[in-house]
């Protein structure tokens, strides 16, 4: 039986303003302000210092669940902290001290060497910019020549010797996560000692492409294939001096792992609520992509659970140096009863495949004039597909003719269609659908909003030109949205 999570009831500080409140390290204060939200502080949080690699004291904070036992050989993640921030206030603003407590792994929580600011690898397009102090005199970047050489790898390092010495550490399950700031260093980490890690997940922090790529866009790597979890905020920027489009940079580094961990197949996808998933199976790693509705720059406080579940619990690195996999908390599976359509794009994606339909899905507008010499207002735009796709979607019996078509669902119920009028008949009754039906190539077309929603009885969620339905709530993301497009092209 696994241990119970406890929750601790902490003191709200609504009115806080501050990105890191001081005060919240070792008291009961929470808050929930600048897309941070914390638990209270852990009584099981140590701060431990020494001078890991040179005169400068380091500090790291390491959380040791009650249920450790050092006979048994125990998981260890690395959780590194966004920019300007600590490793406590990485422990209170995510939960891994709390699945830890109930999954019985340790978590080191790394203070960056210098200024707060892990040392990442930046363009040199961006090195001037990065390498000058900002208003407050902090200086953002200062990279040596040999990553081998950067204050912070070898801080990861020298930890990773010390929790192995001092705990029964399980050498093939060994993790990082990090979230902005700290999202880019575990990227960097990834993609130049990757191998040394059983999997890598991040949250709000993605690489500029020139870091991914070369002049000839092959991918720049050292550390070979690992699996990687990305996570993405739909408000999200792009990263600090970026000039790149924010879709772009989110696809480049989707793109970058995909070709390093040999993933060919097409992605499991799932929407559950806000959360946006694409699995990915990799010939050489896995990789899983999400992307969380209507969320700024940070990441959620549950992150640490959804890496656990679906994702960390499930890998390691095997002594051969090879990813071997188990079943994870939770089975990376996408929905199995889901359609999503693109504007113009004639594939489209039915219970986990990409299929092809009659014609193109097309964007139709129901439009409401005023007056006789009024101008036109929109008062809807709707994915209209053919009718006759709409029926093998309900696995019904379909008859079509000039400008008219009758369908027969399994269920005994007759639906009957025609040409400009937004009235159709269901069991011989008239409803009003959301717009009228209109006639391309001599195929009637139907909205598919009103088709899955009316008809179907599913959860419909468009965003950006996409429309995804599905048998339980689901929100489409921007990120998600430009993914399915981009499959379904």
């Amino acid at each position: 039986m696994k241990n119970k999570i406890q929750l601790l009831a902490g003191i709200p500080d609504d009115d806080n303003r501050e990105y890191l409140p001081e005060k919240l390290k070792g008291s009961e204060i929470v808050v929930n302000e600048n897309g941070n939200n914390s638990q209270v502080y852990p009584k099981n949080l140590v701060e431990m210092k020494a001078r890991l690699i040179d005169d400068i004291e380091d500090t790291w904070y390491e959380y040791v669940p009650d249920s450790y036992d050092p006979e048994k050989k125990t998981p260890l993640v690395f959780s590194m902290h966004g920019g300007i921030m600590t490793g406590w206030a990485q422990c209170v603003y995510t939960s891994w001290s709390l699945v830890a407590d109930r999954e019985g792994f340790i978590v080191v929580y790394p203070n960056a060497h210098k200024r707060r600011f892990w040392q990442i690898e930046c363009e040199r397009r961006l090195f001037k910019q990065l390498s000058e102090p900002n208003e407050e005199g902090i200086y953002m970047h200062d990279f040596p020549d040999d990553i081998r050489e950067n204050n912070d790898v070898r801080i990861v390092f020298q930890l990773m010797e010390r929790m192995k010495e001092k705990y029964n550490i399980d050498e093939e399950r060994i993790y990082m996560q990090g979230m902005s700031l700290g999202n880019s260093m575990t990227a960097m980490v990834a993609r130049y000692f990757g191998n040394h890690f059983a999997a890598m997940a991040g949250s709000a922090g993605p690489s500029t492409i020139g870091l991914l790529f070369d002049k000839e866009d092959q991918p720049v790597n050292a550390g070979g294939p690992v699996p990687v979890w990305q996570a993405r905020m739909e408000f999200d920027q792009a990263p600090p001096g970026s000039t790149d489009n924010v879709e772009d940079v989110v696809v480049k580094n989707r793109e970058y792992w995909l070709r390093i961990n040999g993933c060919e197949e097409l992605p499991r996808l799932k929407i559950s609520g806000e959360n946006n998933f694409a699995f990915y199976k990799g010939k050489k790693a896995d990789y899983v992509f999400r992307d969380v509705k209507n969320r700024d720059h940070g990441q959620t406080f549950d992150e640490a659970e959804l890496v656990w579940d679906y994702f960390f619990s499930g890998i390691k690195r095997k002594k051969d140096g090879t990813v071997g996999y188990t079943e994870p908390e939770i089975p990376r599976e996408g929905d199995s009863c889901v359609l999503a359509v693109a504007q113009e794009c004639e594939n489209a994606w039915i219970n986990g495949e990409k299929r092809k339909m009659p014609a193109r899905a097309l964007k139709w507008r129901k439009l409401k004039y005023h007056g006789l010499h009024g101008g036109a207002k929109v008062r809807g735009e709707y994915h209209m597909v053919p009718a006759v796709f709409a029926s093998e979607i309900a696995g019904a019996s379909y008859i079509e003719k000039e400008g008219w078509a009758q369908m027969e669902l399994g269920d005994g119920r007759v639906l009957q269609f025609a040409r400009g009028c937004i009235g159709c008949t269901i069991e011989n009754r008239v409803h009003s659908m959301f717009c009228e039906p209109i006639e391309r190539d001599g195929m009637l077309y139907i909205s598919a909003e009103w088709f899955c929603q009316e008809i179907l009885k599913w959860h419909v969620s468009t965003c950006n030109h996409v429309m995804y339905a599905t048998d339980h709530t689901a929100f489409l993301s921007v990120n998600m949205a430009r993914l399915i497009k981009d499959l379904l092209q």
